[in-house]
């Protein structure tokens, strides 16, 4: 029963939040004078005179230009801190610099909201590191994604698509910084460390010497769940009991991480004029969320099913890989919560998810809709909002139309290119990596296909969280999930950027009593149905071949 509370608490604040949150974004992003520009404009104004940023509208190429190069320059920067770490201050563990195809991947990693790691977080990054490098890229990388969605969602509603460093620097004033700001006192409160001081040494009750590595955990957390990052200050991320020490770090981590992405639908429907929109696709994701997170649920509980039918054994197999302090429910809402909102942290060890729960979490982040990451998972909610009326159109031989203009070939075109980008992502390095790489794969069977699977889906969807069997600290790995999180970050956003840019510039037509509307319970289920015969078919087949199949040879 208290399980149940919990996970219904967690639901219930995330759901309380949600709708005043997407109104604060719309206002924080309205470029006309509002209430905003009085509380944060003194932070800003500086900001804009020192940098020579200036409040022009730019065209989508432009857009996407500013948004392209300036993370590629961060990355390079930030790469340079890596590899000569060891040279540099705030580095009382001596640790030295990076090896260059890691530091490659990860600051591609941590660029793209991807974070994922294949270094120890407490033993391969130093504290300027992780407070210079790291945290910055914290907040620059989902601030730049929260700025791409936002100028879709104007571009859309036939308004410019605005500037990205305007949007950009207001994304981290106005959102990111003050929440993490609050949130990181309330994480060091609940007794996350936040020191600067050296690893710490101690003598245990049989005499040996244990070196207990700490640091500033506690400003690194906030963000790293907020901005949907999810990277761990140590090795083993949110299972660690420095970095989430109880229950309640854990509910504030998962409330933390659907914060923004379940508000972006109410931020869509201010923006646009029409909240009712924003409400059905609120409640579509939602829908979607809560049949993964039962299935999850089910999974977890009833553990292996070889093991189902020994007596005393089913509660045993459901906690293999678990945090024993929150338990199966909660271990597996985590992870369902972690991979819905793109973030990538993990309380759990996702390779000893039962194949159901694996396959759930290989499911939020190929479909990346169910709610998604910051910014990044809302394009693509709003890309399959797209093909919904599309589709609708053609099966009623009419020119489909959203939010008053016309979807057209051209449109079309750069849609169906991004629904094929992140299947090429994918498929092609699991196969590639399958064949030349098998000597790194902990598993040769079903579970070893989904162990790869994983990393690809992982690194495409710039999610982070992977099933930890691989030996994925080598060139290979390095070079080729730092390719695929690069491509899969900028070719969808960029195509998608041209589609608002597109849109932008057509004229409104009136609506009439043929046009289809967005607003409505059959329009979410045209969406909801879209997703999973467009989304979730183009996987399917690999899916047999890993968590059905080793499902299946489980089953007594």
């Amino acid at each position: 029963m208290a399980t149940v509370i919990s996970i219904f608490v967690t639901l219930l604040i995330v759901l309380l939040l949600a709708r005043p949150m997407g109104l604060y974004i719309a206002s924080a992003f309205n470029y006309e004078k509002n209430k905003t520009d009085r509380w944060f404009g003194w932070i800003e104004s500086p900001v804009y005179r020192l940098s020579g940023i200036k409040m022009v509208n730019q065209t989508w190429k432009q857009y996407a230009t500013a948004f392209v190069l300036s993370n590629t320059v961060m990355i390079f920067i930030v790469y340079l801190i890596f590899r000569f770490q060891g040279h540099l201050p705030l580095n009382p563990s001596g640790i030295s610099g990076m090896e260059p195809t890691t530091a490659f991947n990860t600051a591609i990693s941590f660029m793209t909201n991807t974070n994922l790691q294949h270094y120890s977080g407490e033993s391969g990054l130093s504290y300027f590191s992780q407070m210079i490098a790291i945290v910055f890229l914290m907040f620059t990388a989902p601030a730049s994604a929260f700025a791409a969605v936002i100028a879709f969602i104007r571009g859309i509603s036939g308004k410019p698509l605005g500037n990205f460093f305007v949007d950009l620097v207001r994304s981290i004033t106005r959102i990111l910084l003050p929440i993490a700001f609050i949130t990181a006192l309330l994480f060091i409160a609940a007794g996350v460390p936040q020191t600067l001081k050296p690893t710490a040494v101690a003598t245990t009750v049989e005499g040996t010497i244990q070196e207990i590595a700490r640091g500033p955990v506690g400003s690194f957390l906030s963000i790293k769940e907020l901005g949907n990052n999810g990277g761990g200050f140590f090795g083993v991320n949110s299972a660690h009991p420095f970095e989430n020490p109880n229950g309640f770090s854990n509910l504030l981590q998962m409330v933390l991480m659907l914060l923004v992405t379940t508000s972006l639908p109410f931020a869509y429907g201010k923006m646009v004029g029409n909240k009712k929109q924003g409400r059905v696709l609120f409640i579509s994701m939602a829908v979607m969320f809560l049949v993964l997170m039962g299935a999850s649920l089910a999974a977890e509980s009833s553990g292996n099913p070889a093991l189902q039918s020994l007596a005393g054994q089913q509660e045993a197999g459901s906690m293999e890989g678990k945090e024993t302090r929150f338990g199966v429910a909660l271990s597996s809402l985590y992870s369902v919560v972690t991979t819905a909102s793109e973030t990538g942290a993990v309380n759990t060890m996702h390779d000893t998810l039962t194949p159901i729960g694996g396959l759930i979490t290989l499911a939020n982040m190929m479909l990346n809709t169910v709610f998604g990451g910051m910014g990044a998972g809302f394009l693509n909610v709003l890309m399959y909002a797209l093909i919904a009326v599309f589709l609708s159109g053609l099966m009623v031989g009419r020119t489909p139309e959203f939010l008053g203009k016309k979807l057209e070939g051209k449109e079309m075109k750069l849609i169906a290119i991004c629904l094929l980008i992140q299947p090429l992502l994918i498929l092609a390095p699991t196969a590639l990596a399958l064949f030349t790489n098998a000597d790194t794969i902990s598993n040769p069977g079903f579970h070893g296909l989904s162990q790869v699977l994983y990393e690809y889906t992982s690194s495409a969807a710039n999610n982070g969280s992977g099933f930890e069997g691989l030996g994925d600290a080598t060139p290979f790995w390095n070079i080729s999930t730092g390719v695929v999180m690069y491509l899969g970050r900028y070719l969808s956003i960029v195509m998608l950027l041209a589609v608002a840019g597109s849109l932008s510039e057509k004229k409104a037509v009136p609506v009439t009593i043929g046009t289809f509307r967005t607003d409505t319970g059959l329009f979410a289920g045209v969406f909801v149905g879209t997703v999973l015969i467009v989304g979730a078919l183009t996987f399917f087949p690999a899916l047999v071949l890993g968590p059905i199949a080793e499902h299946l040879t489980l089953t007594p």
